[in-house]
């Protein structure tokens, strides 16, 4: 459990497609709308420019032209899924469009080609009408290349300038990358290795496109029907995209299951305790900002979810006795109550899957950093870090929360009580970083509904970035 599996990474990526195609269907946030507004201004600024000052370098023939940009929408229609986002094999058409038509008109021509992709997901309402801003102002890719083209080998292709289209891709992978940075940054905040390990994908896809599709427009300068060879590479790609379409829909499928477990299970523990409920629901928050400060991977950040959520689910099978008496446990009611973590991650390796990986955290979440804790006596990094991470969230809130034979203690008084307990207690690193978030600003605990919400990967949040 140190470190993320296949199973959680690829619980990961569904999330990411789930929430990339529930986001296609609503409004876009006010900032989003305003950089992708921007954007296109921008670019069709620059293409009405070059359409009337750039030198065409070619003669257009129309219906040659006609033929690329509905070859170019169809092919755009081609989405391989992957994160938050999808890579389509429009190379194969954006390489004849940049060799074959005017210079001068190939940025709208782009353009013009992505918006004709969009329109039967708009129209079916698969995708929000405003999403027809994408192509415009996503298009920047095809800049670098015109530019590079009209300074260089404005005329017919020719396999003699082989190095000038090699310099042609370089620009447009630049130019595609830079767009992405700007505006990953200011819509969702992504930093720049994201977006470049995103990009890096993408790039592979065209590099290994663009020599397939440059031999095909060379003889196509010849014989334009050519053109129609990528006809059944487009069609078996077509066919390879609809089944990894269909292999997200059912794995969104068993990840909805995997998620109502976990929002049956919380139920059931609030039905039977709802001190312990509550008190598993204030620290998902607060584990989830300490992972974070920590630099946890996001889908180890999944798994804290789960893990805060549900590190006490084997108190339903305490006695409420135990559970609600006022008094310090007896030796033998102290015992009793040190099973729940066993009894925890027996319930959940019941279920199985991902759940019995959380199981494992579970059983660990009262283990201390000297191994003085419990069931195994683990210590040190032989404990697991989500777990580590729960016990010092649910030390501390333990620590600042009223209880049936105690006062809360003042959050002054509880950070001090984690300082003394560093490297005793608690893992001293993962204290540090707790200490930081509770001094930049404790996150409020979670409601019921929050939770289910989170479960659901639609937090309240997002859905007031959505309506604004």
């Amino acid at each position: 459990m140190n470190g993320p599996t296949i199973e959680w990474q690829m619980l990961l990526s569904e999330q990411l497609v789930g929430e990339a195609r529930a986001r296609r269907q609503l409004r876009m946030s006010r900032r989003e709308r305003t950089v992708l507004w921007v954007s296109a201004l921008l670019y069709l600024s620059l293409a009405i420019g070059f359409l009337v000052e750039l030198p065409s370098g070619r003669e257009a023939d129309v219906p040659l032209t006609a033929c690329l940009v509905a070859g170019y929408a169809l092919v755009s229609r081609v989405r391989f899924e992957f994160g938050n986002g999808y890579v389509v094999p429009e190379q194969l058409l954006f390489v004849p469009v940049v060799l074959l038509t005017p210079l001068n008109q190939v940025l709208l021509l782009v353009s013009a080609a992505s918006v004709l992709a969009l329109l039967p997901d708009i129209l079916e309402g698969r995708w929000h009408r405003q999403t027809l801003l994408g192509p415009l102002a996503d298009s920047w890719f095809a800049v670098g290349p015109v530019i590079v083209l009209a300074a260089l080998a404005p005329g017919e292709p020719d396999l003699a300038h082989t190095g000038i289209y090699a310099l042609a891709f370089g620009a447009q992978l630049l130019g595609d990358l830079l767009w992405s940075l700007i505006r990953n940054r200011l819509v969702d905040g992504m930093s720049a290795r994201e977006t470049v390990a995103t990009m890096s994908g993408v790039s592979r896809v065209d590099a290994t496109l663009s020599p397939l599709a440059l031999m095909i427009t060379l003889v196509a300068l010849e014989t334009p029907l050519a053109l129609l060879s990528i006809a059944p590479l487009v069609w078996l790609l077509e066919v390879f995209s609809r089944e990894r379409q269909a292999r997200y829909a059912s794995a969104l499928e068993l990840q909805r299951a995997y998620r109502g477990t976990v929002t049956l299970l919380s139920d059931v523990v609030e039905f039977e305790d709802p001190y312990t409920a509550a008190h598993s629901r204030s620290i998902v928050e607060l584990v989830e900002a300490t992972g974070e400060k920590l630099g946890v991977p996001r889908q180890d950040r999944q798994r804290l979810e789960f893990a805060a959520l549900l590190h006490d689910v084997g108190k339903i099978t305490i006695p409420k006795e135990i559970l609600n008496t006022p008094a310090s446990l007896t030796p033998q009611e102290f015992e009793v109550m040190r099973t729940h973590t066993i009894e925890g991650q027996f319930m959940l390796d019941r279920v199985g899957g991902l759940l019995g990986e959380i199981g494992e955290v579970v059983r660990s979440c009262h283990e201390r950093w000297d191994g003085q804790g419990y069931p195994d006596g683990l210590s040190g990094e032989q404990i697991a870090l989500p777990a580590r991470i729960v016990f010092a969230c649910d030390a501390y809130n333990a620590m600042t929360t009223d209880r049936v034979y105690r006062r809360a203690l003042p959050v002054e008084e509880a950070v001090q009580e984690l300082r003394d307990n560093a490297g005793t207690q608690f893992d001293p690193i993962v204290v540090a970083a707790l200490i930081d978030v509770i001094e930049e600003g404790e996150p409020v605990g979670a409601s019921a509904d929050e939770i289910r919400a989170v479960l659901a990967r639609t937090r309240l949040s997002e859905r007031v970035g959505v309506a604004t």
